[in-house]
């Protein structure tokens, strides 16, 4: 009698155990992953750049921004597993990547598109400028913030596809109308700035536009939704 006792407690303590795994490990193989993309941020980043930098494809930071080298190991990675070669990070790459979970079926916003880049050098010129002749004497976030816009409005189908045709958009920096952006000679800190603007580091958190409050305006920029201020500047989508 008390062996058979013994017996089926032993059974319901394994019932008991095995139900508390189940329902441990259930929420984790529901949990969905979003699409990831140019200028993304966060854990589900860093579980990418994780994978692809154990695999040999990402040489970087693990930092959770997806900027120009994710998307560069993204597209290495998908054109060596015969992949659809569009650089976001979808349910297929997810998988691709060892991934096994559920993934969200949602899409890159409509407005997204890969950068076209002119050399690094010469991208990194066009910012650093940019940034001299808009930003010089503001804290180094927000001379990165700068950038930051410049970038987001070559990712923003509102905007030109170039970089060079998003800095000389006509009266899009006022730095380049006045002539500024060409008599001014940027320091290290506004060429440190445009590397880090093109390498995803974005304090403006996404904005397409800034502006100096002090400064007389267009009223229509103050219909914008402002996202952040970083010394004398406002920035907003």
């Amino acid at each position: 009698m008390h062996l058979r006792r013994s017996i089926i407690g032993l059974a319901v303590g394994i019932a008991v155990i095995i139900g508390m795994f189940l329902c441990a490990t259930s929420p984790a193989e529901a949990q969905t992953r979003p699409t990831l993309y140019w200028g993304s941020r966060g854990t589900s980043v860093r579980l990418v750049q994780w994978k692809l930098s154990d695999w040999g494809y990402y040489r970087g930071w693990v930092d959770g921004v997806f900027g120009a080298n994710t998307h560069r190991a993204v597209v290495a990675f998908q054109r060596r597993n015969g992949l659809r070669v569009d650089g976001l990070v979808g349910p297929q790459t997810w998988r691709a990547l060892g991934f096994g979970y559920t993934v969200a079926a949602a899409v890159a916003p409509p407005t997204y598109r890969p950068a076209p880049m002119a050399s690094r050098s010469a991208s990194v010129d066009l910012i650093a400028r940019a940034i001299s002749a808009e930003a010089r004497g503001e804290p180094y976030r927000g001379q990165v913030a700068v950038g930051a816009v410049l970038m987001n409005r070559l990712r923003n189908a509102r905007f030109p596809n170039s970089l060079s045709a998003v800095v000389f958009q006509p009266h899009a920096l006022e730095s380049v109308s006045n002539g500024l952006f060409w008599r001014r000679t940027p320091d290290a800190a506004a060429y440190s700035a445009a590397r880090d603007a093109i390498n995803g580091y974005d304090p403006s958190y996404g904005s397409l536009f800034f502006w100096n409050p002090a400064k007389p305006v267009s009223g229509w920029i103050w219909t914008r939704n402002i996202i952040v201020r970083i010394g004398k500047h406002v920035f907003a989508r």
